[in-house]
């Protein structure tokens, strides 16, 4: 295998592929990317054996061929090497050592036999659409935070695609909650989206399709079958296994009779709980809500070093509410928010609250109170 190809084109495609691979392998080859050299240009393949990436550069192949190479020790060198560089990268001698070439640098990495790389075979994919790039973003940027890190759980530590009908109007919808909040994004199902399986995609997926998408003009064609989920954007292409288990019908979890409605401007909201939230403990980040008379007194008392509290004006016309939150989670929700203004829809202090920017927002969170 003999090919060279700049150094930008090599370093933004391995800095895809290479966060693949766990840095702890038992399994050697799993420690490694696969280049392939060949008509198309230099293939890049990584693996974990749950996701694998793929993306493919433009380079002058000279000899075809394929090796593989440790993935973090690679990308380290291409990382380090000067702008603007052209890198040449052969396979020689009977040792299998790959030789990499930049200016006046040199490098020879061991190699493993690219025959025993493994290939995640993804099946039949039977469902295909193609989504806007900055919309997929959307559903996940405004779920990701609230998937359950809780391995017991596993059903919960992804993020539930699936499409509903709503009066006539069929939407692609994504979930995710860990127990104490959840998150429910949905925007128009693209065409071929209608009756897709329901499919729990995995944190370290969602994660990477996350970076993935840098371009928000552009388009993702996403592929799917009840067990595999295909993404591709651009010259990449990420396969990865889905979460088998059974999502909870999230839908008795969100109120519909909170009938007690705050509205508050995000910001203001927002900054008065990052300053009372200050003197929490790690373990109890508690902070109570007192509504009255278009008042809201925010409340944190911590016995080992004191309390704060601080008052802001709201739009409240209901009967007076104690109620306590985590603030961690209220400023996660917060941060979501697109609008000015938050509504918050309040039932007691032992009722799940609702978040949205405004009624009928494609964006929906349901907090659950604490005991304060």
């Amino acid at each position: 295998m003999r090919a060279t190809l700049e150094r930008a084109a090599l370093l933004k495609a391995l800095s895809h592929v290479h966060r693949v691979v766990e840095r702890r392998n038992t399994i050697p080859i799993l420690a490694n990317v696969l280049l392939k050299a060949g008509d198309g240009g230099l293939r890049l393949q990584a693996t974990d054996l749950d996701i694998e990436m793929v993306e493919t550069v433009a380079a002058e192949v000279a000899q075809p061929g394929a090796t593989t190479v440790p993935a973090h020790t690679f990308y380290d060198i291409v990382r380090k090497l000067p702008d603007g560089a052209q890198v040449s990268l052969e396979v020689g001698g009977e040792r299998g050592t790959l030789v990499i070439r930049a200016g006046r640098s040199r490098f020879t990495l061991q190699t493993l036999p690219d025959s025993d790389f493994p290939d995640l075979a993804p099946g039949e994919l039977p469902t295909r659409f193609a989504v806007g790039a900055a919309e997929f973003k959307r559903l996940i940027d405004k779920t990701q935070f609230a998937i359950s890190t809780e391995e017991t759980r596993y059903y919960l530590n992804g993020i539930y695609f699936h499409t509903v009908d709503v009066g006539g109007a069929s939407l692609l919808r994504a979930v995710a909650t860990d127990g104490h909040r959840l998150a429910r994004v949905e925007t128009p199902a693209p065409p071929g989206a209608d009756g897709m399986p329901g499919v729990i995609v995995p944190r370290k997926t969602v994660a990477e399709i996350q970076r993935l998408i840098d371009d928000p003009e552009g388009e993702v064609q996403v592929e799917l079958s009840p067990t595999k989920i295909r993404v591709s954007f651009g010259p990449v292409v990420l396969t990865s296994k889905l979460i088998d288990g059974t999502f909870p019908d999230y839908g008795r979890v969100i109120p519909s009779g909170n009938d007690k409605r705050l509205t508050v401007d995000r910001l203001e909201f927002k900054s008065a709980v990052d300053r009372v939230s200050t003197i929490s403990s790690e373990r109890g980040r508690a902070v109570k809500l007192s509504l009255a008379d278009r008042k809201l007194v925010l409340t944190v008392t911590n016995p080992d070093s004191g309390n704060a509290t601080e008052e802001i004006e709201v739009d409240y016309d209901a009967d007076p509410l104690d109620i306590g939150f985590n603030s961690r989670y209220l400023l996660d929700i917060a941060d979501q928010l697109d609008g000015d203004t938050a509504l918050i829809r309040l039932a007691d202090p032992g009722s799940p609250t609702l978040v949205q920017d405004r009624d009928d927002a494609p964006a929906l969170y349901v907090l659950m109170p604490m005991r304060v």
